[in-house]
This record gives C-alpha cells, sequence and structure tokens, in this order.
C-alpha cells in the first residue's frame, strides 16, 4: 500500500492511495472529494469510475456535487426551515423554496483538516471539520469527521463521526457519481441494480417527500429481484418523470441481506457491492447533470452517473415514521458505508 500527497493552489491538497492490487482512490481536502477510484474490469483494464473534472479547480464551484461530502444534511429539506424545539431555524434556500445538500454553506465547501494513515490491513484520510453555532443557519457547533480507508481487500471504508452541544439536524453523505462503464464510456442505462429494499418516498413536483410510503412491488422502483436503471429512465410513469427521467428518491432498506445495494456492468464485469448501517439511500441517476463540463475523459452529458447517497431522510422533520436527522448533544453520531470492488 502507499499514500502521495500533492500540494495544489489556495491550501487544497490532493491524496492517491494505492491498495497492494492496485485500487486506487483520490481524495482532495476541499469537500472531502472523491475524485477518483480507479479499478479493473474482468479483463484487468484499470478505469477510473467515477466523475471527476479535468480541472480541479472546478470543484470550487461545482453545483452537482461531484465527489463530495454532504452535510450538514444531506438531502432537501422542504421550505429551508425546520422547527426545534419551538424555534424555527431558517437556511438558505438553493433548491427552488428548498433547501438541498447544505447549500452554498455545505461541507462541500468546506477545506478539511487532513491527517493521513496506515495500518496493517488499511490505508487512509482522516478529514475533521468544526462547523460553528449557526453555520448556514443550524444551531449547535459541531465536530465532524470522516475517514476514508481502501483495504486489501478491495475495499472503500467512509466511516461519518459528528457531536453537538445543541440539539441540531446532522445526516452526512458522499456524492460519488458511479458509473462502471469506465472513463465514463457509456451513460448508466444499462447498469444493472439489486436493492435490498421494496419500499420508497413519493415525491411531489419540487422533489419533497409527500410523507407518502411507496410499495416498489411490480413498478420501476422494485430492484429487489435486480434491473437495469434503464426501466426507470424510460419509464412514463410519474414519479420517474417527475424526478427528471429517472430516480432521485429516497428508497428504505430492508436490511435483511448483507449487502445493500448491488450494481453490474455486464459487459466488462465490474461490480460494486454497498454494505452500510444508514437506514436507507437516495437513488440518483445524474437527471440533471448538464451536458459539457469538462470531465477528465470528455464532456459530460445526462445520466452519465449515478449516485447511491447512504443517509437519514431529512423528510423526517415534517413526516412521522421516517428515519430521524435529529442530533442531541451527548449522542455521537457515527455511520459506516463499505463499498467493494471486484469482478465476475
Amino acid at each position: 500500500m502507499q499514500m502521495k500527497e500533492v500540494s495544489l493552489s489556495n491550501g487544497w491538497k490532493k491524496f492517491n492511495l494505492w491498495n497492494d492490487h492496485g485500487i486506487k482512490v483520490s481524495v482532495l481536502n476541499y469537500g472531502g472529494i472523491i475524485t477518483e477510484i480507479t479499478v479493473p474490469d474482468r479483463e484487468g483494464t484499470m478505469e477510473n469510475i467515477v466523475l471527476d473534472y479535468k480541472d480541479y479547480r472546478d470543484y470550487e464551484n461545482d453545483t452537482n456535487f461531484f465527489g463530495a461530502i454532504i452535510g450538514r444534511v444531506a438531502g432537501r429539506i422542504q421550505g429551508a426551515a425546520f422547527e426545534i424545539g419551538g424555534t424555527v431555524y431558517r437556511l438558505e434556500a438553493n433548491d427552488g423554496p428548498n433547501h438541498l445538500h447544505g447549500a452554498s454553506h455545505g461541507f462541500h465547501r468546506v477545506l478539511w483538516e487532513a491527517e493521513s494513515f496506515q495500518s496493517e490491513d488499511a490505508i487512509g484520510i482522516r478529514l475533521s471539520h468544526f462547523s460553528k453555532d449557526g453555520d448556514g443557519g443550524y444551531p449547535g457547533n459541531i465536530e465532524a469527521a470522516v475517514t476514508y480507508r481502501i483495504t486489501n481487500e478491495n475495499e472503500l471504508i467512509v466511516e461519518y463521526e459528528g457531536k453537538t452541544d445543541r440539539t441540531t439536524l446532522f445526516t452526512m453523505t458522499n456524492h460519488s457519481y458511479f458509473n462502471l462503464s469506465g472513463n465514463v464510456k457509456d451513460p448508466i442505462h444499462d447498469h444493472q441494480v439489486i436493492l435490498d429494499s421494496h419500499r420508497f418516498l413519493e415525491l411531489d413536483e419540487q422533489l419533497i417527500p409527500t410523507g407518502s410510503v411507496v410499495d416498489a412491488f411490480n413498478t420501476p422502483f422494485d430492484f429487489s429481484q435486480g434491473q437495469k436503471l434503464n426501466e426507470g429512465i424510460i419509464a412514463d410513469t410519474k414519479q420517474n418523470q417527475v424526478a427528471g427521467q429517472g430516480y432521485d428518491h429516497y428508497f428504505l432498506f430492508d436490511h435483511t441481506q448483507q449487502e445493500s445495494v448491488i450494481a453490474k456492468h455486464e459487459r466488462n464485469g465490474r461490480v460494486l457491492t454497498i454494505e452500510t448501517d444508514q437506514p436507507g439511500m437516495v437513488l440518483y441517476t445524474g437527471n440533471n447533470l448538464p451536458s459539457g463540463l469538462a470531465l477528465a475523459k470528455g464532456p459530460s452529458f445526462k445520466h452519465a452517473g449515478v449516485c447511491f447517497e447512504t443517509q437519514s431522510s431529512p423528510a423526517s422533520l415534517h413526516h412521522e415514521g421516517l428515519p430521524g436527522v435529529i442530533l442531541q448533544p451527548g449522542e455521537t453520531y457515527h455511520q459506516r458505508t463499505v463499498f467493494r470492488f471486484t469482478t465476475e
């Protein structure tokens, strides 16, 4: 295993991590952004399977959240406001009238403190950030940390931590766009996906959950036995059309299987499995990606990547029975997601 640190401008650093099998993960201290996950296909061809900019400076004003740590709250907060203990807190509205992914004060715009480490079976980066009371409109000082660790079992382990001194909201995720075709050669239409889930949250026209939990059986949202993402991309169902031809929905995990997600590219044999202790995940198929962004391997296009955003649901602020996002003083937020890379 090896690690190489590269100094960029404005205090930015890039950490390149390799395991003994040549799998490479690259991370910026800015936004905790994963810029590269290079893995082999069944023939041994090494290619990057996440979207990344050709010029790292484009991340500073990126509105697509490529590869970034999302917080304090991942997802949309209805009306860009919430109430705790009778006090209403107002946030920046950056997605119509709603608040998305921390807006301009989110963790994706933070220069994180970074410390590399290596053990007998892993190499990684620990990122930490102190978010002051009132940052972005949120109450409470937050001590946040994210650890990226790669192993010789070809795993990328992501661990999230958070502590607060006041009751607040908190749920983090990573917003990498995966494309198992490698180097963004093809859209994600033919990615075969299996989810350990049979329920999802219905969305309104603003992509805000209505509070209705829908049984996915016999719909384009039923991934329990596996199906291609194209099933939802071409579907004329209202929920797929609301999302902009595809998915932008929160799926509640059943947690009956070890793997919460299995994604496959049948032509080249790459397989991504995801294990997580998070209660659910937003499946986003890049429906709003614009054309022509200067990515490292060519211009961007709609459906160029798929995000598996493991997290709790901010819809719980307005609807009962959903995974909550409240963090209390004395509690420790700790969540873990494992991405495993294999071939078949």
